[in-house]
């Protein structure tokens, strides 16, 4: 087996990202030197590889799909916005600058050679290249200088799978539109079509599939049921939505409360993810005062623009109900933005975030700086001079990445009596960390959580790679796969 193959899709969220990882881990199970690519990756998302440069979550996800470090060569243009307008450009995954989107479509075609090189670095160090595209191939006001769907599709002289999501309706106008709306030197490059999240009675849909297979002249290769495996996701879009403490569900009663605020900038949430699996806990989202309550627990996850949602926590009486929360003795953490708004002040000179100072919530006795140089680092230790509640996790090692540009006053991790901060990334994910934390609370509740799942996010995703391997196997004409990719 050798050479490209690549999966786009009818829009954002149609299940692009997934499917290339299934791909990646099928390969992988039969010995195939394989690898992920996606030339430009729009994502809060992010994950540091081991040199210490930035890519993409869902590359990195991959990576482990096709049981590699993530390289950079993955995922050589990273976007990850900082307002409604701007964003930060990140290339070969060190930051090149902040641009609005009109910059930003101007000067892209300077990124083609830098897209190209880490193509034919990584094509040449593997036998098969899963390249995704990104959103939609048929957002024709973007056709110029594209590097990301039909444009990469050229570069790599890869054959496409076009992807189409039932679930959000008008599959067969999605797969059709967009086919439609490329050239027809564009649509010779479309060898096949995939329907994702498919919901009942497959027999239903076989006259739409006999219609649109005649209509574009694409055969559907493969129909994917709707499914839910706990995979990391880059997009904040998939995020929960908010859950009221008030009207908890029957599955959340008699369950540890842990409540992630919403951050506008939120990044990285994957970070909570275990605690979902660990059991014994409701996680929800809060983005209101009223939907808040009072929960055992609450996090202040990372931020793409601190110093933004550090002001609407402020405009939207969260942050004085958090302050409330943690002085009377609740469980409150941290992570990276929202460590740094735990503090004293931010401040922002170099003006990275429009510039100013901000007040923190001040119940951490340190300060932050934001300075232009980005830390981007993986690290792991040992849990140590822990205080009060957190000091159920004292002598357990972890491990995780930074990624920040501020600067604080003392350690990466502080922990005191009921407060928690670090600015390290995935710091819950090693074995027995979301467990003790979880079981310390119901202890202190007096309620019996059940047994609680200790493995480790890491060994909990390799679980979930080899079933959506099964799914893809069982769903998707693999022999047509194998004919794209030059096998027998």
């Amino acid at each position: 087996m050798q050479g490209p193959l690549m999966i786009q899709g009818t829009m954002s969220g149609a299940g692009k990202s997934l499917i290339c990882a299934g791909l990646c881990r099928i390969l992988k199970n039969q010995g195939v030197r394989v690898a992920p690519f996606k030339a430009q990756n729009m994502a809060l998302n992010s994950a540091v590889t081991k040199e210490g440069l930035e890519i993409g979550r869902a590359q990195a996800m991959q990576a482990e799909c096709c049981k590699l470090k993530p390289s950079v060569l993955m995922n050589p243009v990273l976007l990850k916005p900082t307002s409604d307008k701007k964003s930060q450009v990140i290339v070969n995954g060190k930051v090149f600058g902040q641009m609005d989107a009109k910059e930003y479509y101007k000067w892209k075609k300077n990124l083609i050679p830098y897209v190209t090189e880490s193509y034919e670095k990584i094509s040449s160090m593997y036998d098969v290249i899963i390249i995704e595209g990104a959103g939609s191939p048929a957002e024709i006001n973007l056709r110029d200088n594209d590097f990301v769907n039909m444009g990469m599709a050229a570069i790599a002289k890869s054959p496409v799978l076009l992807v189409g999501d039932i679930d959000r309706g008008g599959v067969f106008a999605q797969l059709a539109g967009t086919i439609s709306l490329l050239t027809s030197e564009e649509q010779k490059l479309i060898h096949g079509l995939i329907i994702n999240k498919f919901r009942g009675d497959i027999s239903i849909l076989q006259s739409g599939i006999s219609m649109i297979e005649k209509i574009t002249g694409k055969n559907v290769i493969g129909t994917l049921p709707y499914f839910s495996l706990n995979i990391d996701d880059e997009d904040s879009l998939s995020l929960p939505v908010e859950n009221s403490a008030l009207n908890l569900s029957e599955e959340g009663k008699g369950k540890i409360d842990i409540a992630i605020i919403g951050l506008p900038h939120i990044s990285n949430f994957t970070d909570f993810d275990i605690f979902y699996q660990t059991g014994g806990a409701l996680v929800r989202y809060v983005r209101s005062v009223a939907t808040l309550g009072r929960p055992d627990m609450i996090i202040i996850p990372g931020s793409k623009n601190t110093l933004a949602d550090l002001a609407w926590l402020k405009a939207s009486g969260l942050f004085a109900m958090i302050k409330s929360y943690a002085n009377a003795g609740g469980i409150l953490v941290g992570i990276c933005g929202g460590f740094q708004m735990l503090g004293k002040e931010i401040s922002d000179e170099a003006c990275l975030e429009g510039g100013g100072k901000a007040e923190g919530l001040n119940l951490l006795p340190f300060t932050t700086d934001f300075k232009a140089e980005k830390k981007l680092s993986l690290s792991s230790g040992t849990f140590s001079s822990m205080q009060g509640f957190f000091s159920c996790l004292e002598t357990l090692s972890y491990s995780g990445y930074e990624i920040h540009q501020g600067e604080s006053e003392g350690n990466v991790l502080f922990s005191k009596e009921n407060i928690f901060g670090t600015y390290i990334h995935g710091i819950f994910d090693e074995e027995n960390i979301a467990a003790i934390i979880v079981e310390n609370i119901a202890k202190q509740k007096k309620i019996e959580t059940g047994p609680l799942c200790r493995m480790s996010r890491h060994s909990l995703k390799e679980v979930a790679y080899d079933k959506l391997a099964g799914i893809l196997e069982q769903n998707i004409d693999m022999k047509k796969i194998y004919s794209l990719l030059g096998a027998r």
